[in-house]
């Protein structure tokens, strides 16, 4: 069998995403555990939660230098509530937020209109900006009161896919 593993063939698992700080982790770390879970939930540990803007997916290395040198956006400080404890489809525990802040609708749009000029993946639906907790969480209970998560957001990242359960998720690179 003939494997080739020329920086030309190899590809890279990524996605642009709102990575949190120490203080947002903490706010995350005291909502978790208010959750019921159930047997065989897989919680999310701190350093995997993100808010995606952008899940691009597999993309060729050489591409991904491309979007990580374009990717240079403003993002001027925005706050972010994140208030909606959620169980969505196919097991998935999220927190939501209510709304969707200007400031952060525009970057994912600018996001977008880049990795289209890429020819890059970009999901259709409407932005949900969400912070997934758990998976396999179909009969987890979320808190019924819960002070929201408020998060001043400041900068994005460009992010890898491991594959690598203890090390879930790695930042390639931080905008501005």
């Amino acid at each position: 069998m003939d494997t080739d593993t020329s920086p030309a063939c190899q590809t890279q698992r990524v996605f642009l995403a709102l990575w949190p700080d120490e203080r947002v982790r903490a706010q995350l770390g005291h909502h978790t555990p208010q959750w019921t879970w159930p047997a065989g939930c897989a919680v999310y540990a701190p350093a995997d939660w993100h808010v995606t803007l952008h899940f691009i997916g597999r993309a060729p290395v050489q591409q991904v230098a491309h979007v990580l040198a374009q990717a240079n956006l403003p993002c001027p400080p925005f706050e972010l509530v994140l208030d909606q404890p959620q169980l969505w489809p196919r097991g998935l525990a999220v927190l939501c937020a209510t709304e969707v802040p200007p400031p952060l609708q525009r970057l994912h749009d600018q996001l977008g209109n880049l990795l289209r000029a890429a020819d890059l993946p970009v999901e259709s639906r409407p932005y949900q900006p969400h912070v997934t907790l758990a998976r396999h969480a179909d009969s987890a209970s979320p808190p019924a009161n819960t002070p929201p998560v408020v998060w001043t957001v400041q900068n994005y990242a460009l992010a890898v896919s491991t594959g690598d359960a203890t090390e879930r998720y790695r930042v390639l690179h931080r905008y501005p």
